[in-house]
């Protein structure tokens, strides 16, 4: 049976579409539409209580009954288990991706996230915010991290080892977007040969492509800004 996506075209969004397409699991596409506060929904909090996409529910969970999952990570732990794909094929190899993994969530999301937030989306709301410390907080951080993820490269083909994982899956969206970030790949030869090497791969452009009309401009909208940005709890 078809696995419920619930879904918007940001890096976190193609972090679980990317995935569907590569292990070949069918899926069902449910647009949460971020900028219109679709993620406050109560419906969507049953699932996500957090108010953040992406989220699934799998009909087929564990015991063959349904089950709702929330937060990226865990989203593709959990696939990575169902299917018996990008997880690892020893301990030692799991405990590799989880470990990748865990970087991604803890680290390069949140400070690629803020970097993208105080670079591009802070001095273009109204009035504007543009602070230069956490301008450069963010972008030295990112900057940081990328050149742990350089150094790993160096020596892996991927970033868990020698085979592409669900730890690539959640990297290479937000490193994919590393223009935006203010970064730079002339010193980072092993992260750019790794950018193209995972983006050549045609589940993780059919998942990069899903509803990719529907990302918009931040910059500009007023009231995606004002859902994004402002105090809701």
């Amino acid at each position: 049976m078809a696995i419920d996506l619930y879904y918007w075209p940001t890096p976190n969004g193609w972090k679980i579409s990317i995935a569907l397409e590569e292990m070949g699991l069918p899926y069902n596409l449910h647009l949460i539409d971020i900028g219109n506060g679709d993620q406050f929904a109560p419906d969507f909090l049953k699932i996500a209580p957090n108010n953040r996409m992406p989220a699934i529910v799998d009909p087929e969970g564990p015991d063959e009954k349904p089950i709702s999952i929330f937060e990226s990570g865990a989203i593709l732990q959990y696939l990575a288990r169902k299917t018996g794909q990008f997880g690892g094929a020893t301990e030692r190899d799991r405990i590799a991706v989880d470990q990748w993994l865990m970087w991604q969530m803890g680290g390069l999301g949140p400070m690629a996230g803020q970097a993208h937030h105080f670079l591009k989306y802070a001095p273009a709301m109204d009035p504007p915010n543009d602070l230069p410390y956490a301008k450069d907080r963010y972008r030295n951080e990112t900057a940081r991290l990328y050149g742990v993820l350089d150094r790993q490269l160096a020596e892996t083909s991927y970033v868990a080892g020698s085979e592409f994982t669900i730890a690539d899956m959640a990297i290479w969206p937000w490193a994919s977007l590393w223009e935006g970030q203010q970064q730079t790949l002339d010193d980072k030869p092993h992260m750019a040969r790794w950018l193209d090497q995972v983006g050549a791969r045609d589940g993780v452009q059919k998942g990069r492509a899903v509803a990719a009309d529907k990302r918009g401009d931040i910059q500009t909208d007023r009231k995606a800004q004002s859902v994004l940005f402002g105090n809701k709890s």
